[in-house]
């Protein structure tokens, strides 16, 4: 199984544009423009979202195939992870037939959006289906309660291998949607007191998301920075684009001592 790239680029979401930061890549052209960028400055890993004609969010295996060809031949060695985000659009049917036929061996998944008008047999038999395809899920944890709703749903040998990949999304929920390092303990907590050891990340909203990535890497944790959670520097100050943001963290995990990455 493709394991988390250590610094994967998060450069758009799904629902900002041009007028949130005018380096919002849009299209296509603009994202492996982006993503060049990106790897220049360090990231090895992208966090794939697409537009359609009108700019709006969309999930299309054929699409997403097109994309990852294209850049995989404009940035080899920079790993491609796909989102099955819903937006409120899609069904858990749909994510599920994207997650499958997209192409990507890495895919972000939300457990909550996955489990949506979903029974336990058919999520399961979705999980062995993308591990029998060498599909990288990655689940998005927005709390403790995500967590036990994975738990539940997993096969105990898949819970507890050192392959499964989960997201710790930090502030996504608080007030004026802004991280602190705190929203990172109840995980850190859990996976200390039980010995949960999964091959986790973090990504952090607003101004927070430097003090964030910085405690996560230092206990262990895999990075994902960019535009779709925030488009601050630690000094508060705007980033100019994406890469200055991959660059900003790239140096911070080069400062913090190697031995303390797992």
């Amino acid at each position: 199984m493709t394991p988390l790239p250590r610094l994967m680029v998060a450069p758009n979401g799904a629902r900002l544009g041009k007028d949130d930061h005018p380096a919002i890549p849009v299209t296509l052209p603009e994202v492996v423009s982006t993503a060049r960028d990106c790897h220049a400055a360090g990231a090895d890993g992208l966090h794939l979202h697409l537009r359609d004609n009108d700019g709006a969010h969309i999930l299309d295996a054929g699409f997403y195939r097109e994309a990852i060809t294209e850049l995989t031949q404009a940035v080899p060695g920079l790993a491609i992870q796909v989102t099955t985000e819903a937006v409120g659009k899609y069904s858990a049917d749909h994510q599920r037939e994207i997650a499958l036929n997209s192409g990507a061996h890495l895919v972000s998944t939300s457990i909550r959006e996955i489990m949506t008008d979903t029974g336990t047999d058919t999520a399961r038999h979705f999980f062995r289906e993308c591990q029998e395809a060498s599909i990288a899920l990655q689940f998005i944890l927005y709390d403790l309660s995500d967590l036990e709703l994975l738990k539940s749903v997993l096969p105990t040998d898949h819970f507890t291998s050192k392959d499964l990949q989960v997201l710790f999304v930090l502030g996504r929920y608080s007030t004026n949607r802004d991280s602190s390092p705190a929203d990172l303990r109840p995980f850190l907590d859990e996976m200390q007191t039980t010995g949960w050891q999964p091959d986790w990340g973090v990504c952090a909203f607003g101004k927070g998301e430097t003090s964030c990535l910085d405690l996560a890497w230092s206990e262990g944790g895999k990075l994902r920075v960019g535009f779709e959670n925030s488009f601050w520097s630690a000094n508060d100050a705007l980033a100019r684009d994406n890469a200055q943001r991959v660059r900003e963290i790239a140096e911070l995990m080069q400062n913090q001592p190697a031995t303390l990455y797992t």
